[in-house]
C-alpha cells in the first residue's frame, strides 16, 4: 500500500494520472481507479499494490495510518 498525499485536488488528480500512466507503461492492465473526479481522495487498485492520493485535509481525516501503529484501534 502506497499513501501520498497531493497539496490541492488538481494536484492529487495529476499525481494519480501519473502513476496510473506509469503502471499502464510497466504493463499493469484492468487498474481500478476511484475518485478521479472529485480528487480528494483518488484511489488507484493496481492488484498486488493500492495506491492512495489524498489532500491533506481527507488524508488526515480518515488517518489510514492508525492501521499500522498500535493505539489505532482497542481489541475487546
Amino acid at each position: 500500500m502506497v499513501v501520498a498525499t497531493g497539496t490541492s485536488q488538481r494536484h492529487v488528480a495529476s499525481v494519480a494520472d501519473r502513476v496510473v500512466k506509469d503502471l499502464e507503461k510497466a504493463g499493469h492492465r484492468g487498474l481500478r481507479i476511484e475518485g478521479m473526479r472529485q480528487a480528494d481522495w483518488v484511489l488507484i487498485d493496481a492488484g498486488d499494490v493500492i495506491v492512495h492520493v489524498f489532500r491533506p485535509e481527507t488524508r488526515e481525516f480518515y488517518n489510514l495510518e492508525k492501521m499500522w501503529t498500535s493505539g489505532g484501534t482497542r481489541h475487546q
